[in-house]
C-alpha cells in the first residue's frame, strides 16, 4: 500500500508541474475537499447559499467506504492544491500524511477530525459475543465512526467554521450564522433521540453485522451486542456468535434484528432462523459509510440519516425488555 501511494504522489507531483496556476490562482475560488460524506455536508451547511463561490470536492463518493478506499492520482491532486482540506484521522487514513507532505499549496488549512474530538474518542472494542479481531486488524485503536454522535458532529461543525472564517474572512460572519442554526437542528434532533430512548419498552439491540455504532449507542445508552467490531472485514459469522446472539434476542424478548446499509441480509437471517420464535424484522442502521454522489444530488443530508435511523432505533427499541 505505501509503495502504491508514493507511486501516486510521484505522478501527482509531476501533473501538478505540468498544470502550472491552481483553480484559486485563476479564479480566487476557495478549494475544499473533504473525505467521507458526513465531513462533506457539513461542510455545505457551514457555506450554506456559497456566498464565496467555494469548490467542494467529496473524495468517497462513489460508495466505497472508508475502510477501503485507496486515492486514485487525481484524488491526491485534489488535496494537493486545495485551500482546505478535512479527514476523519483514523487507521483508515494514514495515508493521508504522505499525501500532504507533497502539497502544493502549503498554506492549506488542515482539519484531522480525530485530533479535533480528541477529548471524546472511544477504543474500539470487542463486547461480549463479538467476533474477535483478525491477525491483519489492529487492536486498541479508537473507533474511527465520531460522526455518527449529534455532539461530535456538533464540535465538527465548530471546527470547520473557524477553518473557513480563517480561509475567507470576507464571508465569516455568514459562516457563523449558518453553523449557529445547523446546530439547533442537531440539537433538536439529539433530544428526539433521548426521548426515543427513554420511553423505549427496552434498552438494548441485536446487530448481525459490523458495529460502528458505538458513538451513537453511547450517547443514549443503548445497550448492543453485534455480530463483529466495527472496522472488521469478516463478513461470516462462526456458530458460537450467531448462537450467542439468537440466544440474546431471545432473552431480551426483541423484535427486530439489524444491519447496516452495506451487508446483505445473510448474518441477520441467520441469527433470527436460530430464534425461538423466528419473526424478528430485519431492519437497517445507516453508518453512512457508502453514500454516493447520486444520493447527495436526491436529497441525502447527515440530518435526514440520522432521523432515519432515529425511526429505525424508535422500532427496534418499542419491543423488548430493559437490561
Amino acid at each position: 500500500m505505501k509503495k502504491l501511494i508514493a507511486f501516486m504522489l510521484c505522478a501527482a507531483v509531476l501533473l501538478l508541474c505540468c498544470c502550472g496556476c491552481s483553480k484559486k490562482d485563476k479564479d480566487g475560488k476557495l478549494k475544499i475537499v473533504a473525505t467521507t460524506f458526513p465531513l462533506y455536508d457539513w461542510i455545505m451547511q457551514v457555506i450554506g447559499s456559497n456566498p464565496g463561490e467555494a469548490d467542494v470536492t467529496l473524495l468517497l463518493d462513489k460508495g466505497v467506504d472508508l475502510h477501503s478506499y485507496q486515492p486514485s492520482v487525481d484524488d491526491i491532486i485534489k488535496i494537493s492544491d486545495c485551500d482546505v482540506f478535512i479527514y476523519v484521522g483514523g487507521e483508515s487514513d494514514q495515508w493521508v500524511s504522505d499525501a500532504l507532505k507533497q502539497a502544493k499549496n502549503k498554506d492549506m488549512i488542515v482539519i484531522n477530525l480525530m485530533d479535533t474530538l480528541k477529548d471524546h474518542l472511544k477504543d474500539e472494542e470487542l463486547v461480549e459475543g463479538m467476533q474477535g479481531a483478525s491477525e491483519e486488524e489492529e487492536e486498541d485503536a479508537y473507533d474511527e465512526h465520531i460522526w455518527l454522535s449529534l455532539h461530535n458532529a456538533s464540535l465538527s461543525c465548530d471546527a470547520i467554521r473557524d477553518a473557513l472564517c480563517r480561509a475567507d474572512e470576507k464571508n465569516a460572519d455568514i459562516y457563523r450564522k449558518n453553523t449557529v442554526a445547523y446546530q439547533k437542528k442537531l440539537t433538536s434532533l439529539d433530544q428526539d433521540f433521548r426521548t426515543a430512548v427513554s420511553g423505549g419498552a427496552t434498552d438494548t439491540i441485536v446487530v448481525g453485522d459490523r458495529f460502528p455504532f458505538r458513538y451513537l449507542c453511547d450517547d443514549y445508552r443503548i445497550r448492543y451486542f453485534a455480530a463483529f467490531s466495527g472496522c472488521s472485514a469478516e463478513t461470516q459469522a462462526s456458530f458460537e456468535t450467531i448462537i450467542f446472539l439468537a440466544k440474546k434476542v431471545d432473552e431480551y424478548g426483541l423484535k427486530t434484528i439489524l444491519k447496516t446499509e452495506s451487508a446483505d441480509d445473510s448474518v441477520a437471517s441467520t441469527i433470527k432462523d436460530n430464534t425461538t420464535s423466528k419473526d424478528q424484522q430485519l431492519l437497517t442502521l445507516d453508518s453512512m459509510q457508502s453514500v454516493t454522489s447520486e444520493q447527495i444530488k436526491g436529497g441525502t443530508t447527515y440530518l435526514s440519516v440520522m432521523q432515519s435511523n432515529l425511526a429505525v432505533l424508535q422500532q427496534a427499541l418499542s419491543a423488548g425488555k430493559h437490561s
